[in-house]
């Protein structure tokens, strides 16, 4: 980066800048030669050096070349794109990876309630520069050598530590640090999986989870999801009749419903998933958004067939990819070969990034307020959703998100067509439904749908079902 956000721009990212903009208005051309190094300096009023530094930039990024003993020329350069191009694909499919793709390739300044992370500006932004900081302070080998396949033992043990708030007993050898909570998923689909076996999931569910299942060639069954849980009566009957190798569900704050595991419901899925041979793996990647802790399979069970999995990317940084799991001891030296296998040493520069910040004062403090934020924007977004005539499904304890119900006859779908016609990004249910049971549903990301423009689109969208026959 040439400079912090915000920050006056450095001398050399003025002289890239400067170059960037004769190459657009085809004042350079591909193939013309660049002005000398002393030369541009002179007629910027900077450094030789300054130049010599800012064409090295240019020449890594590919748009200038650099020919020893001649000097520097226009790299020839690709067709240019169109505007249709880079737009949004409204002829996709609604399915898993509908929600992903259009989120993550919107611009910076799209608006996404369908996403499934919190504005930038609601992140830690200051802790992180702190720690990179610090990061950057650090040995070479930190830098750039490999980390230990467990991952960096500071972090596992603060990680066995947040769990003990939570009740789950976990030594900091029983866990292995990953990319991602998804990348955890990975493994453990690797580790335990053959190609056919039968997975149990939520519907709805988190619709990355029908993908990744998908493509370990799995069959995947759901189970409805009820305030309190699973359905308990489908969920005996499913593990009766498909004998599920997996169970893949949400701990604490459930996606996309927001609803809460209960103490009862809890005890009888393990019973169940004793009785049935069942693994479960407890996915609790919005643990830091709880104002107080819900239930956690894994605390009673005791890590024994419970795999306890998380990350950092939804109150940290998407950016900083850093995950975990807490498994039975047994399990551990197969999952550290498995990972060697799929990707060698641990992310040790995210790493320890993410211990930089959580081991800081600020971190609890910030998410404090986080909670006491998403609270404010739950219940204003809620207000104005029923205004609309969008119910929720339940009115969640904690989390950034909403399920609601659209009024009879709306299909999420065709909504969320019509607002990414106009640059909005929606989550229609059925891209969590297993059984295509949702598609008069829809998830809100509250943090992300507090824009007025949204609420107009929704209203718009509303009006043109109602004149559909």
């Amino acid at each position: 980066m040439d400079q912090d956000i915000g920050a006056k721009p450095s001398r050399v990212a003025t002289v890239m800048t400067t170059i960037r903009q004769r190459i657009a208005a085809r004042n350079l051309t591909p193939g013309a030669k660049l002005p000398s190094v002393r030369a541009l300096a002179a007629s910027l009023k900077v450094s030789t050096s300054t130049v010599v530094d800012a064409y090295e930039r240019l020449v890594a990024e590919g748009i200038i070349l650099s020919r020893p003993g001649s000097g520097f020329y226009v790299a020839s350069q690709a067709a240019p794109f169109t505007l249709a191009e880079v737009g949004p694909r409204l002829d996709r499919e609604i399915d898993p990876f509908w929600i992903s793709r259009q989120s993550l390739e919107a611009d910076d300044e799209g608006l996404k309630p369908g996403c499934g992370w919190l504005p930038p500006s609601w992140l830690p932004e200051e802790s992180l520069r702190r720690g990179m900081r610090a990061l950057s302070r650090t040995d070479g080998a930190v830098l750039a050598g490999y980390g230990s396949p467990l991952g960096f033992p500071p972090l596992r043990q603060l990680v066995a530590r947040r769990m003990a708030e939570h009740g789950i007993e976990a030594l900091p050898n029983q866990i292995v640090l990953t990319e991602s909570g998804i990348q955890a998923i990975d493994l453990l689909c690797r580790f335990l999986l053959e190609p056919g076996d039968t997975v149990l999931v939520d519907d709805p569910c988190y619709f990355n989870f029908h993908a990744l299942l998908k493509a370990h060639r799995a069959k995947v069954v759901g189970v409805p999801y009820t305030p309190s849980g699973p359905d308990m009566a489908v969920f005996a009957q499913v593990l009766t009749e498909h004998r599920p190798r997996l169970y893949v569900t949400n701990s604490g704050i459930h996606n996309p419903t927001g609803a809460v595991l209960s103490p009862v419901v809890a005890h009888r899925v393990l019973k169940l998933a004793e009785a049935h041979d069942l693994t479960i793996i407890e996915d609790d990647i919005f643990a830091d958004f709880e104002h107080a802790a819900a239930p956690r399979l894994a605390a009673y069970d005791g890590l024994d067939r419970v795999i306890h999995i998380g990350s950092f990317s939804k109150t940290l940084s998407a950016s900083a990819r850093c995950g975990f799991i807490a498994v039975r001891p047994d399990w551990i030296g197969g999952l550290t070969d498995l990972k060697i296998a799929t990707s060698f040493g641990g992310g040790r520069l995210a790493a320890q990034l993410v211990f930089n910040v959580l081991s800081e004062g600020s971190y609890r403090k910030y998410l404090e307020a986080l909670r006491a934020r998403l609270a404010r924007a739950m219940a204003e977004v809620s207000a104005q959703l029923k205004d609309l005539g969008i119910t929720p499904w339940l009115e969640p304890q904690a989390g950034m998100f909403l399920w609601c119900q659209l009024p009879d006859g709306v299909d999420a779908a065709d909504m969320a067509r019509f607002a990414l016609e106009r640059g909005i990004v929606l989550a229609p249910g059925n891209a969590f439904s297993l059984s295509q049971t949702a598609t008069g549903f829809m998830r809100f990301n509250v943090a992300q749908t507090l824009a007025p423009p949204i609420f107009d689109v929704l209203r718009e969208a509303l009006k043109q079902s109602a004149r559909q026959p």
